[in-house]
């Protein structure tokens, strides 16, 4: 459906909980990508969503997401029903935006999503990269940001298919263990190879 030729490529993206695959998804942008950032996406149905919320409230006793966070990500039963009633929602709203990009330009477009490969939104690419990084990088990275215990980062990175397992399913990877420049470096090799006739 999505498979509309060279100018509109469609990029998957994708890495565990804090591998970077958002820094790296957005350093293409540069080189004329436009970014959909499944978090992002996620964030804004569930703001204007009253249906989702009474769901999710009905499902799980509370829409608070850091309590709704704790409660799923210790039970993977849960976060199973969480994922069957937002992933719909979620890809539906790509599929919005890629629409909306392809009808008013010509630019690839890049899909950040973390479940790209656990989810049906692999169906929409074209080609997948995984971006990798130490499992203690990872979690140095996220307790920076002081929203998460350690003990909640490992149950995500848990929760999430395997790093290695994504690497295998991924037409490319880029190796974001170094500095941002060599990672740059990675991203720019990768967008030449993308836009090559």
């Amino acid at each position: 459906m999505f498979q509309t030729g060279l100018k509109q490529m469609i990029i998957g993206i994708t890495g565990s909980f804090g591998s970077g695959k958002t820094t790296v998804a957005n350093m293409f942008r540069k080189y004329g990508f436009r970014v959909i950032n499944a978090d992002r996406l996620y964030h804004n149905i569930y703001n204007k969503n009253d249906s989702l919320k009474k769901q999710i409230k009905k499902e799980f006793g509370t829409t608070n997401r850091i309590k709704l966070r704790k409660i799923v990500f210790n039970n993977p039963n849960k976060l199973k029903k969480l994922n069957k009633i937002t992933h719909p929602l979620i890809i539906n709203e790509i599929k919005k935006q890629i629409n909306s990009i392809i009808k008013s330009s010509n630019k690839k477009i890049i899909i950040d999503a973390p479940l790209l490969i656990e989810s049906n939104a692999k169906n929409l690419v074209d080609k997948i990269i995984a971006v990798k990084c130490s499992k203690k990088e990872q979690i140095t990275r996220i307790l920076k940001k002081k929203k998460y215990t350690k003990k909640e980062i490992e149950n995500i990175v848990k929760s999430q298919l395997p790093l290695k397992e994504k690497i295998k399913k991924a037409d490319f990877v880029v190796d974001n263990r170094n500095s941002l420049k060599k990672t740059r470096m990675q991203v720019k090799i990768l967008s030449n190879i993308l836009q090559k006739p």
